[in-house]
Order: C-alpha cells, then sequence, then structure tokens
C-alpha cells in the first residue's frame, strides 16, 4: 500500500512538471477581500473598449490563448523589451489587446496598488469578451502572478493553421490538454476575423498542389477568393465563423462540419476520428451535449496552465514591463 501511494505520488509531481500545472493558488473570488472592484473594474475598461471596437472581444480571448501557450497564463506575451520579447513571435502575429491591459492595470493600480497581477487581468477579460459577444458568463479562478520570463525563443510552439490534426493534438497534449479542449477551444474562432494572410496557401497552394484546400464546401469557395484574391491585400480580414461572426455561438462546429471552416487548423477538426465525434456530438441525437458548458470548462482547465506563484512570480507595476 505505501509503495503505491508512493507511486502515485510521483505520477502526479511528474505530470504537473511535464504540464505546467501549478494551480494551487488559484481560486474563484480571489480578490473579494484585498481588492473587492478588481473584477468589475476590468469587465468595465473591456466594455468601453469593445464599444469602440466590436472586435475587442475576440481580441481579448485571443490574447488570453496566446499566453496560455508559452510559458502559461502568467503575462509573458504582454512583455515589451524590444526586439527578444515574446510577443514579437511569428505564432503572436496580429495579436491586439495590450493597452486594453494596461488601462485596466493603471485604474487597479490606482485603487489597490500592488494587487492585481497582469496574467488575472488577461485571463478576466478574456472572460468578458465571451460573455460581451453573447457566450456563457461564467467564473474565472483567478489568484496568478506575473511571469519572470519572456523570450521570443520560448514561442515556437504556438498552435499553427497549418498544424496537422496529429500535431495540434500533440501541443495541447503538452500542455495537459486534451482533444475535446483542442475541438472547444479552437471553436472560440465562433468570434473574431482572420486575415487573408492566412489564407492564401489553403485558396491557391494547398499542400503546393495549385489548388485548394479539398474540404472547403465548393459553393463556399468562390466567396473566399473573392474575399481573398490571388496576389491581393493579404492584409483584407473576414470573420473566421462564417455567417455569425460576432455572435458567440456553436455555428463554427456547423460550418467546419459542412465544409464551411475558414481556417485550415479548424477543418482539420474532422480530420481525426475522435476531434471530428466531438465536433459531431454537438448536434443531433436525444441528448446533445452542451457547447457552452464544455467551452467554460475548458477555459477554466487552459487558465491553469503554468500559473505562477510567490516562488516563480510577483506582481508586476505595469504590464508591459518588468519590475
Amino acid at each position: 500500500m505505501i509503495k503505491m501511494r508512493t507511486v502515485m505520488l510521483f505520477m502526479i509531481v511528474l505530470f504537473e512538471l511535464i504540464f505546467g500545472f501549478s494551480n494551487a493558488q488559484l481560486q474563484v473570488g480571489f480578490y473579494n477581500d484585498v481588492c473587492p472592484e478588481a473584477e468589475s473594474i476590468v469587465t468595465g475598461f473591456v466594455r468601453d473598449a469593445a464599444n469602440s471596437n466590436p472586435q475587442i472581444p475576440a481580441i481579448m480571448l485571443r490574447l488570453h490563448f496566446h499566453d496560455c501557450f508559452v510559458e502559461g497564463c502568467d503575462g509573458s506575451i504582454l512583455i515589451d523589451i524590444g526586439k527578444d520579447s515574446e510577443r514579437l513571435a511569428f505564432g503572436h502575429q496580429g495579436v491586439q489587446g495590450y493597452d486594453v491591459v494596461e488601462n485596466a492595470k493603471a485604474k487597479l493600480e490606482s485603487v489597490c496598488p500592488g494587487v492585481v497581477s497582469c496574467a488575472d487581468i488577461v485571463t478576466m477579460a478574456a472572460r468578458d469578451g465571451v460573455a460581451i459577444s453573447g457566450g456563457p458568463s461564467y467564473q474565472v479562478e483567478t489568484g496568478r502572478k506575473d511571469g519572470l520570463v519572456s523570450n521570443i525563443n520560448l514561442a515556437d510552439r504556438m498552435p499553427d493553421v497549418k498544424d496537422s490534426i496529429q500535431l495540434l493534438k500533440q501541443k495541447f497534449i503538452e500542455k495537459g490538454l486534451n482533444d475535446k479542449d483542442l475541438v472547444v477551444l479552437s471553436a472560440a474562432h465562433t468570434i473574431g476575423t482572420t486575415a487573408c494572410f492566412f489564407m492564401e496557401d489553403r485558396l491557391y497552394n494547398f499542400a503546393d498542389t495549385g489548388g485548394p484546400d479539398p474540404r472547403i464546401n465548393p459553393s463556399f469557395l468562390p466567396e473566399l477568393t473573392h474575399t481573398c484574391p490571388k496576389n491581393g491585400d493579404i492584409m483584407v480580414r473576414l470573420p473566421m465563423d462564417h455567417g455569425s461572426g460576432e455572435t458567440f455561438d456553436n455555428q463554427i462546429l456547423q460550418n467546419i462540419r459542412s465544409g464551411f471552416g475558414v481556417l485550415e487548423s479548424d477543418a482539420k477538426l474532422m480530420d481525426d476520428p475522435t476531434t471530428k465525434g466531438i465536433v459531431d456530438s454537438y448536434f443531433g441525437g436525444l441528448n446533445p451535449v452542451t457547447f457552452e458548458e464544455d467551452f467554460v470548462n475548458s477555459m477554466v482547465r487552459m487558465g491553469r496552465i503554468g500559473t505562477k506563484d510567490d516562488s516563480n512570480g510577483n506582481i508586476r507595476r505595469v504590464c508591459k514591463a518588468f519590475n
């Protein structure tokens, strides 16, 4: 019995070392006593920004994902220290929302100096973005410390639109996430836009064939090529969720099933029997799975990746610079 307990303890420690989970200090309502206005302040800044820019909900959601998938959910992507900053990594192209975080942080420092981490602001802002766009309202765990490392070379394992489904699954496993997390977090593309830059090969030279990705529904292809013509402006943007780009819903999964997925990586969810089965589980049948509930669970799980505590983090005074 003692030997069995020892083995189990070893496996738990090994899992945390491999996947970077360090969430013992996280809890819902962490700031209730030390900074009661923290969450409402962040929500206010996200709402104000969204009133000026309807893409803010998607922007904040993407910022959270990109932060968590490098050094963990520790605000490493926020650091701006020149050419070696993580935020300049190829995999972070187009990531925005830094100003919303900085503005919220400045207000929080005036109300509760040295209390609320930038990493938590990113997490709360993503939660608010989901709710503002019509998605579920949910509670997030807080209590993260800000990381002490930010390096462009550490961001080379970001999921990429051209990754195979096997590689995408592996990258999620490396972060302690599973196939369902891959599907529902990919479905975060239900809001927001992408640039034609990410569509060129899919439309005009898929897998070096000189033609389009055969996964694209033939009736959808003319619309995509009209928006993103060959040798056209690669900075033109199009919704990632055809027909429902500003509303949080599961339409993107239906689009993926029917060949109307915009991003190549989303379409590849149908290449694997496991991820395809998860996508299909949200439609039909007597008891279809609730997408919103699964999405919330995956967001909470992602928010636990590589979180920092007092031993390897602190509370930054400004989010873009180390103390």
